[in-house]
């Protein structure tokens, strides 16, 4: 068992962990920058170290910095939370050579999967289904043979990334060659890699990804799958499971791929498991993202298993409690409420909460940093909380939902609360019928995009 753990992460994330540690008896090390010395993971933590000035670089993204707070601090392990190095071989190596435990896989697992191109053949070669497409990085003229051979319309994609960063959609062969120009560019700005990779579209899907934890003594547990298919510009909004489009024997088969891709690549601890269903019911691997994921609580709420808790349990050496796929019991759905004004196209705004009336009552869980007078800073993520309702169903969920949206309240910032009621009332979400093309067929009936959000 862990002892003291340093979460190397800030805002909501790190509230999680800190909370997660002390369900377990284990001391919790925050860190924070100069703009978030008032975070409330600050405040919740048994001890909290700053690591340097706002700009991520010189903070949380300052390996030196991280590991130094933890060595200081006397922890035995480090917990990285989502997003800033949780996927980065490099601190994952920093933290083994000082005798630090890595809270999620190994270097070399994040290796293989955070290249796309050595993650498809990783899959390929575990028998895990794939979009047609290449294997290795492409130059123009290579792309564009391979897209004359597949069909258009074609993705480009960062071999390097993710997040919607470095993907172009090519519908056309005059389209390919500047498409794969302004990809690489940005690839480059975003990941230093500007190596890009093609695949076939797969048109209007829907975005499903399975829950894996692997011990260290052979064992995967799958714990559901979750639905993200409700995105804009590639980032996510809201997410439930299970998911309405999987039956019984796709969800099998899911979980089925999902445990070999662990087992290809000796993976252990939390991760997610990406795949694209088309309308036929097929479905094929995008990626692995090799940490923990913000929507976890959805497989938490229809599993009973706490991921995080797991995730130390198996960091401390422990072997699963179960394996397989977990039964699913329920329905569960995450909204992200983020300090951003979708009338603006969904600018990320910054201020003061100057009132938060959080939601309560049966089924409805509020994961959040912030309180009434929290000063949300302009230099990181828009996430300001994440609201998951659970029901026996997806009806009941979806009433709790509507309910706990109606009793959120939160003044000073605009948020996308207004947005996610409007999508509660929309026939396409509520059938349980939509694809990742949603927002940008229903979105101009929405009123909330149609005019700014009024800040209170």
């Amino acid at each position: 068992m862990l002892r003291r753990v340093l979460i190397a992460n800030r805002g909501e994330g790190a509230v999680r962990l800190v909370r997660a540690c002390h369900d377990l008896g284990i001391e919790a090390v925050a860190v924070y920058s100069t703009a978030d010395r008032d975070g409330l993971w600050v405040r919740l933590a048994d001890r909290a170290v700053c690591i340097g000035p706002h700009p991520p670089a010189q903070s949380y993204l300052n390996v030196s910095n991280l590991i130094a707070a933890a060595e200081t601090t006397g922890c035995d392990g480090v917990h990285p939370g989502w997003g800033f190095l949780a996927e980065n071989a490099g601190f994952v190596r920093a933290c083994v050579d000082n005798d630090l435990v890595f809270v999620g896989p190994n270097a070399e697992a994040i290796e293989v999967m955070g290249d796309k191109s050595r993650a498809k053949q990783t899959m390929r070669e575990a028998g895990v289904p794939l979009v047609p497409g290449s294997a290795d990085r492409l130059d123009p003229e290579q792309a564009r043979r391979l897209a004359d051979e597949v069909g258009y319309p074609v993705l480009l994609k960062a071999a390097a990334g993710g997040g919607g960063r470095g993907m172009r959609l090519v519908e056309s062969p005059e389209q390919l060659e500047e498409a794969h120009r302004l990809a690489s560019a940005e690839a480059v700005s975003a990941f230093g890699d500007g190596g890009m990779y093609l695949e076939k579209a797969v048109v209007e899907p829907r975005h499903v990804e399975m829950q894996v934890m692997a011990d260290g003594h052979g064992g995967v547990l799958v714990l559901g799958e979750r639905d993200c298919s409700i995105q804009r510009r590639h980032q996510k909004l809201i997410e439930e499971g299970p998911s309405p489009a999987l039956d019984p024997a796709t969800r099998e088969a899911m979980a089925d791929a999902a445990r070999r891709a662990c087992l290809s690549c000796d993976y252990v601890n939390a991760g997610t498991v990406e795949f694209l269903l088309d309308r036929d019911g097929r479905f094929f691997f995008i990626e692995m993202n090799t940490r923990l994921q913000v929507e976890h609580p959805v497989s938490e709420l229809v599993t009973g298993y706490d991921i995080a808790a797991l995730q130390l349990l198996i960091a401390g050496g422990e072997p699963l409690p179960d394996t397989g796929l977990a039964e699913l019991r329920g329905h569960a759905i995450e909204f992200r409420i983020n300090t951003e004004d979708p009338g603006r196209n969904f600018m990320p705004v910054a201020g003061t909460v100057e009132r938060l009336a959080v939601p309560l009552g049966p089924g409805v869980r509020f994961d959040s940093h912030a309180y009434e007078g929290y000063k949300v800073p302009p230099f990181y993520d828009s996430m300001l909380a994440k609201l998951i309702v659970h029901g026996a169903d997806r009806g009941q969920a979806l009433a709790r939902a509507r309910r706990a949206l109606h009793e959120l309240i939160v003044e000073g910032v605009p948020t996308t609360r207004g947005l996610f009621l409007e999508i509660l009332e929309e026939p396409g979400f509520v059938s349980g019928g939509y694809t990742t093309a949603y927002l940008e067929q229903v979105g101009g009936r929405f009123a909330v995009l149609a005019q700014p959000e009024q800040v209170a």
